[in-house]
């Protein structure tokens, strides 16, 4: 019997939006973008009951995120910690859009 080798880590870290203006269309494009890059990943994100797509950016704005909200990061798949490091650090940095 085979035993597969690839493993699935899940991760799940609390994010805090931070930038003033909230989660809206330009900081979700930032974030879409950059759970994109991790292919064979998933990045979700939480608001409550409401889960989405971290990859997609109608569903990011379904989270009405404003400053202060906090959501639960959740990644799955053999780049869990990158993604959810990487997804973590925008909000930290408020998505570099700080003028």
């Amino acid at each position: 019997m085979e035993h597969s080798e690839t493993v699935d880590t899940v991760l799940e870290t609390v994010v805090k939006v931070t930038n003033k203006n909230g989660l809206h269309a330009r900081p979700s494009s930032v974030l879409a973008e950059t759970a994109l890059r991790f292919k064979d990943t998933t990045v979700k994100l939480r608001r409550g009951e409401l889960e989405v797509d971290a990859k997609s950016i109608m569903e990011l704005l379904l989270l009405e995120a404003q400053c202060g909200t906090e959501l639960t990061l959740v990644a799955e798949g053999p780049q869990a910690q990158v993604a959810s490091d990487a997804v973590r650090a925008l909000f930290e940095r408020e998505f570099d859009l700080k003028l």
